[in-house]
């Protein structure tokens, strides 16, 4: 079983930047794809980036392509999810996910576990 914390979240200004982290246990994610979603109330849990196992293909969702910065780093079985230049329309719940499969998808489907989520909040 693979247990996912994130942090990192909390009140930023339009502008900022923010690193968002997620920890895994129960077992090595270096074979595991993993992924960001957000969610705000009211929607669907929105895609925002995936990284292989092998951490060569990383895919931004359009909304925040040129704005984020996706890594990993299994010595310490942790994701990193860097975001630039934060908008009001990022204000969601930040969810990391891992699929038991080496190729990135960008569907919320294909991931076994998930968070519970770090809220992200931007407002001046």
């Amino acid at each position: 079983q693979v247990q996912l914390v994130e942090s990192g979240g909390g009140l930023v200004q339009p502008g900022d930047s923010l690193r968002l982290s997620c920890a895994g246990s129960g077992r090595t994610l270096n074979s595991f794809a993993m992924a960001w979603f957000r969610q705000t109330p009211g929607k669907q849990r929105e895609f925002v980036a995936t990284i292989s196992a092998s951490g060569r293909a990383v895919a931004p969702a359009d909304s925040v392509k040129g704005r984020v910065t996706l890594s990993r780093d299994d010595a310490k079985n942790t994701l990193y999810l860097q975001i630039y230049s934060l908008k009001p329309e990022d204000t969601a719940v930040y969810y990391c996910a891992a699929r038991d499969d080496p190729y990135a998808s960008m569907l919320y489907k294909d991931y076994n576990y998930w968070g519970q989520g770090t809220q992200v909040t931007v407002s001046s």
